[in-house]
Order: structure tokens, then sequence, then C-alpha cells
């Protein structure tokens, strides 16, 4: 999974499919110079498919992919787990290929083929020598609209999904983000599972996998990216020849309308106590914002104000937020991130906390909260001026190579509609002020309703009325 310290935004949360990579040394001239997000083309094709294009000249290597706008958010109740299903199916063979003859294709070309499924969207890329796009076009064609989801396939893969369900119920992490998923977004699309539930695991047939085909992949809703030394002229002709066909709507049934409909935060808590975990993991969240917010980059600020602390790590007293110096102080917690989830049209904003001091947990979440609630009247201009410095770096660095470049356009243009550059965010970023986070903190987190999502000794953690309480405290 995606980590969901300060970059979160910048790469969801994702779920890992099957891919295959063969490490080979790439021989690359000395100087060749690593590109960042540059100027980003995009051109529309006659069936509505968007065609994106990052062109580095000096890159030897290219990495092309596709966006779509659909995940675990486009099912039902009873067909979740479909989106994440159908990822683990496209390498197991097509109407043109052997899943034999896939894997050989992409070792012979020394590529990298992969794929992830997140809560609203799917993505398939692959990475290769520039002189290899034309091939790993075909072949992403070929997987999105040729797939032969083979019914032993099928039988197959329940069983590898049933295994990787059992490993994700180990990371304590994951479970205590569903839960939280769950709750704050009780009875919607939402609030649903990657993975979906283990009896719709064992349960979807290669009808509903068909029909989740038909309604998601289609060309308004997808978006072919490439990065790298591949020019854009040459993209458009690659998806003109190879995905000319794609259909330009899908029917707008019961999943589609529902996955469109603007999700409700609901202020609640679930809990799981088990005394056999020796730590309590806490995750705590208010309404956060959408990709398309104008407080999405001042929710960012926030969020880094708030900060991050491991104990584990050597700098553990020097993590530059005044939470984690008072919690290292007082030895309250193992760690905490916080967090700034963000989805088409709501968000989840918080922290979630770690500790084995199981005594002191209402102190740990009673101060937290209380850091939240001096963000509404105390942000001091240098608090803001590091948080903006931990958030630029952040965003750079995560546009290292041309499959972090392709993520970053993809990404935008599915959830935005439109790419904004490095450049541009770092003076969006530039100009947020103190006032802005203070303002920010007192629409957002100032006497709102939390959800919370508990795993573990948990005994010690305040009822909800009380947590809830905290949010308007009398100072």
């Amino acid at each position: 999974m995606a980590s969901r310290r300060l970059a979160l935004n910048l790469s969801q949360g994702l779920r890992k499919g099957a891919s295959f990579a063969r490490t080979s040394r790439l021989t690359r001239g000395l100087a060749t110079p690593a590109s960042p997000v540059g100027k980003v083309e995009t051109t529309t094709l006659k069936n509505g498919l968007t065609v994106a294009t990052n062109y580095s000249p000096w890159s030897q290597t290219s990495t092309v992919g596709m966006w779509i706008d659909a995940g675990s958010r486009a099912e039902t109740d009873e067909t979740n787990g479909t989106a994440h299903f159908l990822e683990h199916l496209a390498f197991k063979g097509t109407s043109n290929r052997t899943q034999q003859q896939l894997e050989l294709e992409i070792e012979n070309m020394g590529g990298h083929l992969n794929a992830y499924t997140s809560r609203e969207n799917t993505v398939y890329f692959a990475k290769a020598f520039n002189s290899d796009v034309p091939q790993c076009v075909d072949i992403l064609a070929d997987i999105l609209q040729n797939s032969k989801l083979e019914e032993a396939a099928i039988e197959r893969e329940r069983d590898v999904i049933l295994r990787e369900s059992e490993e994700v119920e180990k990371q304590m992490e994951e479970v205590v983000f569903d839960h939280l998923h769950a709750t704050a977004f009780q009875h919607q699309p939402l609030g649903r599972t990657i993975l979906g539930p283990r009896q719709n695991i064992r349960d979807i047939t290669r009808t509903e996998l068909v029909n989740y085909i038909k309604t998601n992949y289609t060309a308004d809703r997808m978006v072919l990216v490439g990065a790298g030394g591949v020019p854009h002229d040459k993209l458009v002709e690659l998806a003109e020849k190879y995905f000319a066909g794609l259909p330009s709507h899908g029917p707008q049934n019961q999943a589609y309308l529902l996955s469109k409909q603007k999700a409700d935060f609901i202020g609640s808590d679930v809990r799981v106590r088990d005394d056999q975990i020796p730590t309590a993991n806490i995750a705590i969240a208010v309404e956060g914002v959408s990709w398309n917010d104008d407080d999405y980059y001042t929710a960012l600020v926030t969020q880094a104000i708030v900060g991050n602390y491991d104990k584990a790590l050597g700098n553990a007293p020097h993590q530059g937020s005044k939470l984690s110096g008072f919690v290292h102080k007082h030895d309250l917690a193992n760690s905490f991130m916080s967090f700034s989830t963000s989805y088409s049209d709501t968000g989840l904003w918080g922290i979630y906390l770690v500790t084995d001091k199981l005594t002191r947990v209402d102190d740990l979440v009673h101060f937290a909260l209380r850091e939240w609630m001096r963000l509404s009247s105390n942000v001091s201009d240098s608090e803001v001026e590091r948080a903006k410095a931990q958030l630029k770096a952040s965003i750079l660095l995560s546009l290292d190579g041309t499959t972090a470049v392709a993520e970053d356009i993809g990404r935008q243009l599915i959830t935005t509609g439109r790419h904004a550059s490095p450049a541009e965010i770092e003076r969006l970023i530039d100009h947020i002020s103190a006032k802005d986070v203070m303002e920010f903190a007192s629409r957002k987190l100032w006497d709102q309703d939390v959800a919370v999502s508990a795993v573990g000794s948990i005994d010690a953690l305040f009822d909800y009325q009380r947590l809830r309480n905290t949010m308007k405290p009398k100072f």
C-alpha cells in the first residue's frame, strides 16, 4: 500500500496486483538527465479517449499506462471486489495471447507490466525501452479489451485473492483504515473495501466481471498516459490504432449512478477490541477535501503542521511538529502520522496513532485533538513555512522517474480533468499563510463530527461523545 504520510494524496493508497518484471542493466549515457514533469500535451480522440504525454527527448525509457475512472466505488454491495478481481485476471491471457506468451513478451523486452486498484481508479501500466513502446501499447490494449476471463483462471485467482485478503487482514494499518472508511461512509460505495468481503470473492462470476468492463472500461472514463521518450504524436497514433474501437460511453446502470452520488460523511466510530494485540491502533478523521477543492493544498499544509512521529527513528525528538515533540517528551506513542486523503467529492483528514502505553491512550488522543484545536487560533508563520517546505519537497521527490511522472499526470487528469505542473503547485503552496491554515482549521476541524476506527488493546479509549466534546474545548 502506498504511504499515507505527507505525499499520501500524490499517489493513492493501492492494492498491488500481479506483475511481470525482469531485472536487467539498462545501458545509458553517463550524462542522461532526469526530467521532471515539463509540458504536458493532451489530445482527445473521436471516441472521447484522452491521450496525455510528457515527452523527454533525453530519456531512453518510457512508461505508458491507462488510468481508468473506476475502482471499488463503481461496484455494488453484491459485486464489491470485482475491480480488483479483474486486475488479477488481466494478466491471465487474452484472445490473442496466452498467459505464457504474455509473460515471455514482457520478459524478452526487459520490461515491466503492472496494475493496481484503488477506491476510485484502476491503472494498468508498462515500462520499457522507447523502441518497445508500440509493443507495450499493443499489450495494454489487448489485456484491456480482449481478456478471455476463462473459468479456470477465475477459479485460480479466487484462491490467490482469498490468500491476499488474509495477508491484508494481518496488516494493522490496512485494517484500521478500511474500518475508518466503513464507518465514515456507512452504507455507501466509498465505504466498501477494495478487495471486497470474502464471500463476494468466493461468489463473483464471469458475468459480473464482463458487465463491469462494459460499464466502466469506456473511452470517456479512460486516459492513456506516456512519460519519457515517447513523443506525443507517436502515442496519439498508437492510441488511434489500438483504442479507436473503445465504446464512447457505458450504460448508466445503478452501480454507475451510485458511484457518482456525493458521499455523506457520518460522525461515528467502530471499535474492535482484542487484548491479544499489544498495541492500541486508532485512526481519527474529520471530513476532508476533494481533489478539486480550493482548500486541497491548505489541507496538506495543515496536515504537515501536525506532522508524523516514529519513536524508532534516530531523529524522533527533532521531527519538527509540536505534537511530535510533546508525544516524545511524555512517551505517549510508538508512532503517529497525519493524513489527508482526497476523493472526487470528499475526503478524510486525520491522524493515525499507535501506542503500547495502554494506560495512557486517553492522554494521547486528548492531546492529539487539542493540537487540532490549536490550529484554529494559534499557528505561527515558522510552522507554516516548515510545512510548506516539506510539502514542496515531498511533491518534487515523488516525481522521480517516468513511472512516477506518468502516475502524476494520469491521476490528475482522471480526477480533476487538468494537469497542474510542479511550478504551478509550488506557487499555490507558497501563497498559503498562517491565516489560511487557521481559517481552514476553524471550518473543517473546530466543533466538527469525527469518525473513529480503533483496533487492539483499546479499553482505555474515550467513548465517542467524550471524543466529540474534545472537538470544541473550553480553553
